[in-house]
C-alpha cells in the first residue's frame, strides 16, 4: 500500500499516514524560514507539477500528503479560482486546514469558501460538487488532532499564527 495516497475501498476512502522518511521531511518543512517560502512559491510549484504530470503528482504528495485541486468563486471577483490543497477524508466528507503556513491570516481560499460555499474538488481524475462549512467546537478540535497527526506542522503553525485561530472547514458532497 503507497503512502501519501487516498485508497478506495467501494464508497469509502481512506486517508494513508505518512511513513516514516516522508514524516523526517516534515520535520524540515515545518521550520519558520522554510514554511514562509513554502506559503509563497508550493502552490505555484504544486500547480505545475499537477499541470505536468495530468494531474498525477505534486510536491506535496511526494511527503505523502493527500492533495486536491479546489476550485472557488472568489469572495471579491466572482471569478474561478482553483488552488491545490492539502485535503483529508473522514467518509464522504473532506477536512481543510486553513493554517496559510502559520501566517496571521487566513488563506484567501477560506474566505472564498466563507462567501460562496459551493465548490468543486478534483482528486484522483474526478471531479465532485461540495458545499463548505466551518467546523466548530469538538468537531473542530477532532479534525485539527487528526490533521496533525498526519503533519507535525500544524501543530507550530497554530502557534505561530496565534491569536488567529486556524479554521477547518468541512467540505460535504452537494445532494
Amino acid at each position: 500500500m503507497a503512502t501519501g495516497k487516498l485508497i478506495e475501498f467501494g464508497l469509502h476512502i481512506m486517508n494513508v499516514k505518512p511513513n516514516e522518511f516522508q514524516k523526517l521531511i516534515h520535520h524540515f518543512l515545518m521550520l519558520k524560514p522554510v514554511s514562509a517560502f513554502l506559503a509563497l512559491a508550493l502552490h505555484h510549484v504544486d500547480t505545475f507539477l499537477l499541470r505536468l504530470t495530468r494531474g498525477r503528482y505534486t510536491a506535496t504528495r511526494i511527503v505523502g500528503l493527500p492533495i486536491i485541486q479546489l476550485a472557488t468563486t472568489g469572495a471579491k471577483t466572482g471569478q474561478r479560482r482553483t488552488m491545490p490543497l492539502v485535503s483529508l477524508r473522514d467518509g464522504e466528507k473532506m477536512l481543510l486546514i486553513a493554517s496559510n503556513f502559520g501566517q496571521k491570516q487566513n488563506p484567501g481560499w477560506y474566505y472564498n469558501l466563507k462567501a460562496n460555499p459551493h465548490c468543486e474538488a478534483r482528486f484522483h481524475g474526478r471531479s465532485l460538487r461540495y458545499i463548505a462549512r466551518e467546523s466548530m467546537g469538538d468537531e473542530r478540535e477532532k479534525y485539527f488532532r487528526m490533521a496533525v497527526s498526519y503533519y507535525g506542522g500544524y501543530e507550530k503553525y497554530k502557534e505561530r499564527a496565534a491569536p488567529r485561530k486556524i479554521p477547518v472547514m468541512v467540505l460535504e458532497p452537494q445532494k
